[in-house]
């Protein structure tokens, strides 16, 4: 005989371990941290033993006893299998959902249209963003996948390269007055993006006017610690910048910002990955999205 309590403790369990809080838990369930920590504590005494070990840092934290490790993964398949048995039962009234995470900026300038190409193919998936530019975390599951640019190396997470990056000279078509020479940037005003890039060789001015041939000294210019305000510093003729290529393609493209000096490369060391948990892994929406995201990138570079 089946026991619903013990799935409302299955379940609390589950999450709690997934989150590593009973709050992160508590938030994802819509109930209170202290009914999480009861219906776990109920499954404890029902097996015998604890399955969390318990310790304090601001926020309770959990940690899976060595027990628990491997009954979680059966308990974490058998609830999606469940959540995919319910849908069935919903059958076509049923909807899949994918959640994806990326910046601002990214989304705005490079993901949205590719977005729009996956719902026009697949209308039975309902796709959700979380635009944020922190590293919203995907392995516990705020969303279910998320488009980053670094070294590919996120613990606990699956990565698929999608494409390298470049770092190129943007400015605004109305400073343009003529022909685009060294003597020409030695006039004008620099946009400097402040924002961290560990790793990834992001070139400075100084070694970008070195390469191109303009006095090293030549210092006019706009400090800003935010790349999505440094293309719209750009946009609006403030001065030229340095960003990353995938993040003003389309306004390249679209005539809005003009590349300079398209001669001289500047590769960086970060490339452009999908992220995605070993959980979310086992979402046939989740997998589908992934696979054509990966396809789609792919025929666009070759």
């Amino acid at each position: 005989m089946r026991s619903l309590n013990r799935l409302k403790w299955l379940h609390a369990f589950e999450a709690a371990a997934r989150h590593g809080s009973f709050t992160g838990a508590a938030e994802e369930l819509g109930v209170t941290p202290a009914a999480v920590g009861q219906l776990v504590r109920s499954l404890e005494e029902w097996v015998g033993h604890p399955l969390l070990h318990r310790t304090r840092s601001g926020k309770e934290r959990l940690s899976l006893v060595a027990e628990a490790k491997e009954a979680l993964q059966d308990i974490t398949a058998g609830l999606d299998s469940l959540e995919q048995g319910l849908n069935k039962l919903r059958g076509a009234r049923a909807r899949a959902v994918v959640v994806i995470t990326a910046s601002q900026v990214l989304m705005m300038n490079w993901l949205m249209e590719r977005l729009n190409r996956f719902s026009e193919q697949h209308d039975s998936i309902d796709l959700r963003l979380n635009v944020t530019e922190k590293l919203t975390d995907v392995l516990h599951g705020e969303a279910d996948v998320g488009i980053r640019c670094g070294p590919g190396n996120w613990p606990g997470l699956q990565s698929t390269w999608l494409m390298d990056e470049e770092a190129v000279i943007v400015c605004s078509p109305q400073l343009l007055g003529g022909v685009t020479e060294a003597d020409w940037l030695s006039k004008q005003k620099l946009i400097f993006d402040d924002t961290p890039h560990p790793g990834a060789d992001f070139p400075t001015w100084e070694r970008i006017l070195a390469n191109i041939g303009v006095p090293a000294s030549q210092q006019n210019g706009l400090h800003i610690n935010s790349t999505s305000a440094v293309i719209l510093a750009a946009l609006s003729g403030r001065g030229v910048a340095v960003v990353r290529k995938a993040l003003v393609q389309q306004l390249i493209e679209h005539g809005q910002l003009r590349q300079l000096f398209p001669q001289h490369k500047w590769p960086l060391r970060w490339s452009y990955f999908i992220v995605r948990s070993e959980r979310s892994t086992r979402r046939p929406e989740v997998s589908l999205f992934h696979d054509w995201l990966v396809a789609d990138v792919g025929a666009t570079i070759k």
